[in-house]
């Protein structure tokens, strides 16, 4: 898969607050299914769903051990995800320190009375 294309379904995942808050309850600890089913006032098959997508994100894998489903988090997405917004944060901080730059020359050049 491409690497954009897994961004879109991680930024796709992560764009809804109950997949946000199970990213941040997977991050303590894997979990069962029924655990953090618990966590949230929606029914089983919503928990399911949400679940899918995070799936489909690369961003939890589900096991089954005899009765027990668990779900354990995979920060690498994660991580891309973070990766592509800092270089973006750093390229438009570059830029608007640039700016500034050039707004500073261009009023001290105003200023000057000569």
């Amino acid at each position: 898969m491409r690497a954009t294309d897994r961004l879109s379904l991680v930024f796709s995942a992560l764009s809804d607050p109950t997949r946000r808050d199970m990213v941040t309850r997977l991050s303590r600890a894997p979990i069962t299914v029924g655990e953090l089913a618990g966590d949230y006032e929606i029914s089983p098959p919503a928990v399911s769903q949400h679940l899918k997508v995070l799936e489909r994100a690369g961003l939890v894998t589900r096991t089954t051990q005899a009765q027990w489903r668990t779900v354990t988090l995979h920060t690498e997405p994660l991580d891309e995800a973070a990766a592509w917004v800092e270089r973006h944060r750093r390229d438009w901080s570059e830029r608007l320190d640039a700016l500034e730059d050039f707004l500073d020359t261009t009023k001290e050049h105003d200023d000057d009375p000569s």
